[in-house]
């Protein structure tokens, strides 16, 4: 029964095509449908036919590989990196829609997992243990061998580390996760499978980011910030965020002034520097 395949939602929205082939399109263009999300595939049936992603070719968010800089909610939307494309994905409920991505993600995966790692600033002798992992909408539960339960709560999340650590005899990608508990700062340990820890610090990352300082930019501006992170290029930006053309220019030269874009082009080409991909990511925590 383990390869049985199962539906986890069944959504309708809008979704697109930001990045084909490595190459950011500078005409996009939204096609409305379901959104189908099994354990193993997502299915985006729109009037132009279907198209079938497997779970098992999806490697990010927001269009990156790299753990530390995937993001798990942009706004209403996700952008969803599988090879060389970057697929947005809108679903009318997108939070019902995030919590159900990352249960596919992540959900039921076996790791390994020390807690309490650290307790009050001491380090302990916990020892690994197997776990299991499993996806709440604002939290990711740990239920280790033992039985006992640990709830890593995004809204409790003050830092997110890793470190490439000998567990088990093998050098492992570890996640450590601190934490409040009660009323005592701890730190959770795991480590899986590296698919496994690039999907569960992309969900725990948004609890970090809640936890730091934003610049203090309009909704409107934000949106433009966001969408710039996850791969659409600047030329599409105002039909994506349907703002005009001057509105979406003028958000560009403050981003400039603020230093969180360079500018490439004299005329609508930008690109996101150091700055401002911390920047953004610290405003989609927000959302």
């Amino acid at each position: 029964m383990a390869d049985e395949e199962y539906q986890i939602a069944d959504a309708t929205g809008r979704f697109t095509i930001a990045v084909k082939d490595g190459r950011k399109l500078n005409n996009i263009s939204w096609e409305n449908g379901r959104i189908l999300l099994s354990n193993k595939r997502l299915i985006l049936a729109g009037n132009d036919g279907k198209r079938t992603i497997r779970l098992s070719d999806v490697t990010g968010l927001s269009g990156r590989e790299d753990a530390t800089q995937s993001i798990a909610a942009l706004s209403n939307y996700l952008s969803v990196k599988v090879g060389d494309d970057v697929i947005i994905i809108a679903p009318n409920d997108h939070e019902a829609f995030k919590t159900a991505f990352f249960t596919a993600m992540l959900g039921e995966m076996v790791i390994k997992a020390k807690h309490p790692a650290v307790e009050g600033g001491v380090v302990q002798d916990s020892p690994w243990e197997k776990a299991r992992l499993a996806v709440e909408p604002e939290s990711l539960l740990v239920t280790l061998k033992s039985g006992t339960l640990v709830e890593l709560e995004l809204d409790e999340i003050s830092e997110i580390d890793t470190e490439q650590r000998t567990v088990d005899g093998g050098k492992r990608t570890v996640i450590e996760v601190s934490h409040v508990e009660g009323t005592t700062n701890v730190e959770t340990h795991f480590t899986g499978t590296a698919r496994t820890c690039i999907f569960a610090q992309a969900f725990l990352k948004e609890g970090e980011r809640r936890s730091e300082t934003n610049v203090d930019l309009a909704p409107a501006e934000e949106e433009v910030l966001m969408a710039l992170y996850s791969g659409v290029s600047p030329f599409s930006i105002p039909e994506f965020i349907d703002q005009d053309v001057e509105t979406v220019e003028e958000t560009f030269e403050k981003l400039i002034e603020l230093d969180i874009v360079d500018k490439v082009r004299e005329r609508r080409e930008v690109t996101l520097n150091s700055r401002g991909r911390n920047i953004a990511s610290e405003a989609m925590g927000d959302q």
